[in-house]
Parts: structure tokens; C-alpha cells; sequence
């Protein structure tokens, strides 16, 4: 007797984290952004999905391409779309992140996307109001959407349909300890079979990340030739409270992706970056905008990926009570 092949259904009402995803649901946003990629070539770049949804980018941090980028996924998906600059207006007025929030869903609002500075933000907003929480980067926790693109792009540049990683070696270098888009790259990376290998002065690479299932690097001269994709982080000296290295010509020195380190990596090599760039720094130009750069297919990925995100939380949340609040 044949097996009947078991339907996926997407469970979650939030994205908070990749650390709360399996590694089915990951395949699952990734598949379901490959049905959006051609909304954005169309004449009209707009389907019904999210007609009569509202959604509101509640961003406490500033922000160009996240913000953005969420924006334009919920106008191709025919929501209305609000954007709320919270640090210009309640937060300096004192009102708390809960009852900014309440008062927000309170105006009929389906869904919020939330940036903030401080790591568990978006876990706190889920729990108190009624409608869909999606993370779009809280504190030094995580950004998952970053990561989700970031994942999809190396499945789609390595010809992977499944993103099935076992085999592959990821190295994400830099500023790992304030990174939250390390975190969610390495929980979405080990969930695929991915080796990743995190590279960074000792000041900026913690211990704890051998925990996570990481090997850890001082030296990227030594791991060049073993990676297949090379992520490499902006260095975040707005949130450095100490020197991190002696000097920024040290730092290129040691862990920047010069066109001659490039020459000793495998010839299709992945070179990635979050964004924005610190060209010079942590990247040469010839690198970032060389052949093997996916940076800007990154950016296009990211509105896919969001799009898909929106989607299935307003999908979660239309099969739940009106009610329901997790």
C-alpha cells in the first residue's frame, strides 16, 4: 500500500528567531520565496495575498535596507503598510515597547515587524499582543530574515533546490560578538548540514559560539581554502565599548577579503555581506562587486524571502481563534 505523503503546514504565528525554526519549515520559507521571485519582474508587481492586512514596521534602531525592504515585500503583497519611526516619538515620551505596541494593533493592524536594540524585544512583544510578530533584528540576538536570505542565496547560488548544506563549509567573519546576524546565520546553517567556521579578532569572537556547534578561527589566512562561502560582517563600532583591535589597517590586515586572499579560495567561491559595507575595511571594491560577490542578489533575495515571511505568519494566524494570543 503506497504512503500517502504528509502535508506541510506552516505552525508559526511568529519569526522571532531561526533558533525556533526546523529545518523543514526553512525549506518550506525558502520554497515558498521561490513563488514569489517573479512578482518583482512582472509589469505589475503586486499579488492579492495580504489584500485588507495591515502591516506596520515598528523600528526603534535605524534602518534603510531592512525597512525598506519589508516594506516594498508587504506592498507586493497588497497589504496596507505603515511605517512607525518609534524612536522619534513614543519611546521619548517614555511609553513603554508593550504599550506602543497595543496601542498600535489597537488601530486594527494584522501584523508587525519590529527592529530594536534590545535582544528578546520581539519574544516580549509576541507574548502581549493578539497579532503576528516578525523579528526584523532585536539587540545582539537575532535578525532572521537576514539569515534566511543569506541561506537561500548560497541554495540558489550552489544550484542546492533543497538547500540541503551537508557538505558544505560556511565561514562568517568579523564582528561576531555583536552579531545578530551570525547568530541566526549559524542557527539556520547547522539546522542544513552546513560546517560553519566563525573567524574574528579574539576581542570579537566569544567562547560560547563553540557551543552553538562552530569552529572557531583567529586567523582567516587558515581557513580560506576550505570554505565555499564567506560571509563577512560589518564591524560594528557603534556598539564596541573598548577598542576591539588596535587599528582599522590592522584589522584589514588580519581578517579583510583582499582580491589576493580571493585568489587562494576555490574559484566559485561565495562572497556575502550584510550590508551596509565598509568598503576598504572588511571588503576590497574589486571583491564586493567581482564575479564571485552575491551582495546585491542578497538584496533581491530579501524582498522574496520577506514576502514569504509575511505570507505564512498571516497564513498561521488566519487558521487560529481571532482571539488566540500566544
Amino acid at each position: 500500500m503506497a504512503k500517502t505523503k504528509k502535508t506541510y503546514t506552516w505552525p508559526h504565528r511568529h519569526v522571532l528567531g531561526l533558533e525556533d525554526l526546523t529545518a523543514d519549515d526553512l525549506r518550506h520559507v525558502f520554497a515558498t520565496a521561490r513563488g514569489f521571485e517573479a512578482v518583482s519582474t512582472r509589469s505589475v508587481k503586486k499579488v492579492p495575498a495580504l489584500r485588507g492586512q495591515v502591516v506596520v514596521n515598528l523600528f526603534f534602531e535605524p534602518s534603510t535596507r531592512t525597512k525598506s525592504s519589508f516594506f516594498l515585500a508587504a506592498s507586493r503583497l497588497s497589504a496596507d503598510v505603515l511605517d512607525f519611526t518609534a524612536s522619534m516619538s513614543s519611546e521619548k515620551k517614555g511609553e513603554t515597547l508593550v504599550d506602543t505596541a497595543r496601542n498600535i494593533e489597537a488601530m486594527g493592524v494584522d501584523v508587525i515587524v519590529v527592529r530594536h536594540g534590545r535582544s528578546g524585544a520581539a519574544r516580549q512583544l509576541a507574548e502581549h499582543v493578539g497579532c503576528a510578530v516578525v523579528n526584523a533584528g532585536d539587540g545582539q540576538h537575532e535578525h532572521p530574515t537576514q539569515g534566511l536570505l543569506d541561506i537561500y542565496t548560497i541554495g540558489q547560488r550552489l544550484g542546492l533546490d533543497t538547500c540541503d548544506l551537508t557538505g558544505k563549509t560556511v565561514a562568517i567573519v568579523g564582528d561576531i560578538a555583536h552579531s545578530r546576524v551570525a547568530r541566526s546565520n549559524i542557527h539556520g546553517l547547522k539546522k542544513l548540514g552546513a560546517h560553519v567556521i566563525c573567524v574574528g579578532p579574539p576581542t570579537l569572537l566569544p567562547g560560547g559560539f563553540e557551543a552553538m556547534g562552530c569552529e572557531l578561527s583567529t586567523s582567516l589566512d587558515d581557513v580560506l581554502e576550505r570554505v565555499d562561502a564567506i560571509n563577512m560582517l560589518r564591524v560594528q563600532f557603534e556598539r564596541l565599548t573598548s577598542p576591539a583591535f588596535p587599528s582599522a589597517r590592522e584589522y584589514t590586515h588580519l581578517f579583510g577579503l583582499t582580491t589576493e586572499r580571493l585568489k587562494r579560495m576555490k574559484n566559485n567561491v561565495l562572497v556575502m555581506h550584510p550590508g551596509p559595507i565598509n568598503r576598504g575595511l572588511e571588503i576590497e571594491s574589486a571583491v564586493a562587486d567581482g564575479p564571485n560577490s552575491t551582495i546585491l542578489q542578497q538584496v533581491t533575495n530579501g524582498l522574496a524571502i520577506r514576502m514569504a515571511v509575511l505570507f505564512l505568519v498571516h497564513q498561521a494566524q488566519s487558521a487560529e481563534p481571532a482571539a488566540s494570543v500566544r
